[in-house]
């Protein structure tokens, strides 16, 4: 084995000099002794950790100077030793110790020292570390959660059964999808059940509304970001939601709101699937199936300039129109059924604590709902908070849609012909039509094929009923 000076005889530039220059830099304490138990190197962190310089033990048998070390004595073991607690000159460290090996021989050992307030405080890292994974690990363990599947949509009548059908074929390939609907149709219910019934379904499920989330932020969430990438960025960067749902399925539910620049880097994502975080230079990998849902246009939100087209035709990949509760009315009462059960469930009652009378479900039937299925739950959790006993009545409905329907009912029990009261009646389901409809011929268009009627009759009523204010 070379000593320090037939090293240092070498050339100068030589290895030699690379070799002692790094065992000075590195921030542990090192101590190497030969095979005879000399001492051959400290370096300036061995003497910062230990209070002892090269001229009190470089040169000596480490015993003469240190008679309780256990260098020697790892060397002649040739074993391994770590995690030794010393206290020496009021001086706190932890050793660890190894032989030196070379051609099969053991030819010296060294010390490895660290102070013990560096390695308090790498404890307090890991500890403070561990504390973050394990903070990660279970925000993952929520994210992945995707509660519905296709069982849980209730009523599949009509359009609707059309629909699932399609979804349950797109379920099995990791094409993107977009779904439309009005709020509250059950976007996100769906995408649940796409995620669940796919090859990703034990993998995560990642949502997250994109109209939200302020615009300053939305790249950040969804991309993540490097360290320093801004004022008060967290230490060590953040993961972004395209991270979060690797191998899973990320849904970005009203993604008509995303602005205009985010959309070109989503793009890049849907093409490459790869994210770049903000502030970072480097590309990352990710294997993410992408649903969006929309309750605007996005094909007229091309035309008018507001949504890219490429982006567009890149998601437009498949197609999905849920159709508003309004379209459904068979579908309501088992709907009903199955919120009410829900809440008992939820209230520990029995399974049948609840009967709907049948001006209740007639109410239901006949009205508009804009709200569509959130709105009938609102309405549902409404009336068991209200109603007295277990029977719910139109009078535990609330107040805006008791009015309503009151509105809409016939006249005839005060008097009049039976011309006037269906004429009263038939102003009144014509004016709802055109309320829940807009101001264009496919709004009229529309309001004609929920009164069940020609374009042409509806504005000879329209004109019969003056009810071009409404128009």
């Amino acid at each position: 084995m070379w000593n320090k000076r037939e090293l240092l005889q070498l050339p100068s530039g030589s290895l030699a000099d690379y070799f002692f220059a790094l065992l000075r830099s590195i921030q542990d304490g090192l101590l190497v002794i030969d095979k005879e138990g000399v001492v051959l190197f400290i370096n300036p962190e061995y003497t910062r950790i230990t209070g002892v310089t090269e001229a009190e033990i470089v040169g000596k048998p480490l015993l003469s100077v240190r008679p309780n070390a256990q260098l020697v004595e790892v060397m002649k073991q040739n074993k391994v030793v770590v995690g030794i607690r010393r206290k020496e000159r009021n001086v706190e460290y932890v050793v660890d110790m190894a032989p030196i090996v070379l051609g099969g021989r053991v030819e010296g050992a060294v010390s490895i020292c660290k102070g013990a307030v560096e390695v308090h405080e790498l404890v307090k890292k890991l500890e403070k570390n561990s504390k973050e994974i394990k903070r990660l690990q279970q925000g993952m363990s929520s994210l992945s959660k995707a509660k519905y599947s296709f069982e849980h949509i209730i009523g599949a009548e009509g359009d609707l059964k059309a629909v699932i059908a399609k979804a349950k074929k797109v379920a099995r390939s990791s094409i993107s999808v977009v779904i439309y609907g009005e709020s509250g149709t059950g976007k996100e219910l769906l995408a649940q059940a796409i995620h669940n019934e796919s090859d990703r379904n034990d993998k995560p499920f990642v949502a997250v509304n994109c109209a939200a989330i302020p615009e300053a932020l939305l790249e950040s969430e969804l991309f993540g970001y490097e360290e320093g990438a801004f004022t008060n960025a967290k230490r060590g960067g953040k993961l972004g939601l395209f991270e979060l749902a690797h191998q899973g399925t990320l849904f970005l539910d009203e993604i008509s709101e995303l602005p205009y620049d985010i959309q070109a880097k989503l793009l890049r994502v849907l093409q490459e699937s790869a994210i770049r975080r903000v502030g970072g230079v480097s590309e990352l990998e990710v294997d993410v199936r992408v649903i969006a849902a929309a309750n605007k246009d996005l094909a007229q939100m091309v035309e008018k300039g507001r949504f890219r087209e490429d982006l567009f035709y890149r998601l437009n990949a498949f197609m999905l129109q849920l159709p508003p509760l309004r379209a459904r009315h068979r579908d309501i009462e088992a709907i009903v059924d199955s919120m009410l059960k829900h809440e008992t469930r939820t209230n520990g009652l029995d399974a049948e604590a609840y009967i709907v009378e049948p001006e209740v479900m007639d109410i239901f039937a006949r009205y508009h709902w804009p709200g569509n299925v959130r709105q009938l739950k609102n309405v549902i959790d409404y009336a068991v908070c209200m109603v007295e006993g277990n029977t719910i009545t139109p009078r535990d409905l609330p107040d805006y849609i008791r009015q309503e329907h009151a509105e809409r009912r016939p006249a005839s029990q005060g008097g009049g012909s039976l011309k006037e009261a269906v004429e009263q009646a038939e102003r009144a389901g014509i004016a709802q039509a055109l309320k829940r409809t807009d101001n264009t011929l496919e709004g009229r268009r529309q309001a004609a094929q929920m009164l069940g009627v020609s374009l042409a009759t509806l504005y000879n009523k329209i004109k019969k009923y003056d009810l071009e204010e409404i128009s």
